[in-house]
């Protein structure tokens, strides 16, 4: 006699459970395995990354007679596959300790060389980079480039900008880019001529042309445009001062870039480095007080 529908059921209900609980091992072993990779190339990541904040520690040891700054180590941030991986300097330890991995904020790229308030670390300022920078020992400078920028906002950065009118009006717009994508009019013949000629007196010391340049370039800008270069001058110009100053010693070719036409942005990090080491030739009190400088520049 032949199986009933009954009989069949009751053989394909447990076949069914089987497969069903088959399928749940089989997802639980992927599973675990992803999470097993993904813990175990963390573990590897880290421990490349520490081998080099370790080279770094040994390179601000020999660099940090300087400048001040240089004696403070700040947070850094390693940009990885959509994630930021957190280091912060121990004071206890004498090195660099793993915080924790986060889901990075905003758009990474494959090359990043930054400086900011990092909102997923207590809004602290941190260095914000690739591996990659561990590429060359110019890379291991640039951290120290954007360690000054760490410095800056600890320092001044906030209450240098209350009194600034292009700083004011961002604020407003809730513009908090302004500092890379304000539009300032690179490309007028008489800003690049006077800019030029600046940058020639500062190369020969000519005091008195410097003077008349800056002068010119303060009746010929607008407001917000002055403060827009001078900002800039003042910050990533010592901040570029200081990487040079610490390659120069390491034996590693300056960083020129910025003095070529057509000029940009970066054409204030080289104009203002010239700019910041005239200064404190004349003054050297400037040097270690970069809110000082900073109205030096404005008012020169």
């Amino acid at each position: 006699m032949g199986a009933t529908n009954a009989d069949m059921m009751r053989w394909n209900m447990p076949m069914k459970s089987y497969f069903y609980f088959f399928c749940i091992f089989v997802l639980s072993v992927l599973l675990f395995q992803t999470s097993f990779s993904a813990e175990n190339s963390d573990t590897i990541l880290i421990g490349e990354i520490d081998s080099s904040l370790q080279c770094l520690i040994k390179m601000q040891k020999e660099i940090r007679g300087i400048h001040p700054f240089l004696n403070e180590l700040h947070p850094i941030v390693f940009a990885e596959d959509n994630y930021l991986y957190i280091f912060d300097f121990d004071k206890s330890s004498g090195g660099y300790s793993f915080i924790k991995k986060e889901p990075a904020p905003f758009p990474l790229l494959d090359k990043v060389r930054a400086s900011f308030p990092l909102s997923v670390y207590d809004s602290k300022p941190c260095c914000i980079v690739t591996r990659n920078i561990f590429d060359s020992k110019a890379g291991y400078v640039t951290i120290f480039h954007e360690f000054m920028h760490c410095r800056q906002f600890l320092t001044c950065e906030l209450k240098l900008k209350k009194d600034l009118k292009i700083a004011q009006e961002a604020a407003k717009r809730n513009d908090y880019a302004w500092e890379l994508n304000h539009p300032f009019p690179y490309s007028d013949s008489l800003f690049v001529k006077y800019y030029s000629g600046f940058m020639e007196a500062l190369n020969n010391r000519n005091e008195v042309v410097i003077a008349e340049y800056r002068r010119k370039l303060k009746r010929h800008l607008s407001q917000v445009d002055f403060e827009y270069l001078v900002w800039q001058e003042w910050k990533e110009g010592f901040a570029r001062l200081i990487e040079n100053r610490i390659q120069s010693y390491l034996g590693i070719e300056v960083n020129q870039y910025g003095k070529e036409k057509p000029y940009n942005r970066v054409t204030f990090y080289y104009g203002g480095s010239k700019f910041v080491e005239y200064l404190i030739q004349t003054e050297p009190g400037l040097y270690p007080d970069i809110d000082a400088l900073f109205v030096k520049i404005l008012n020169y």
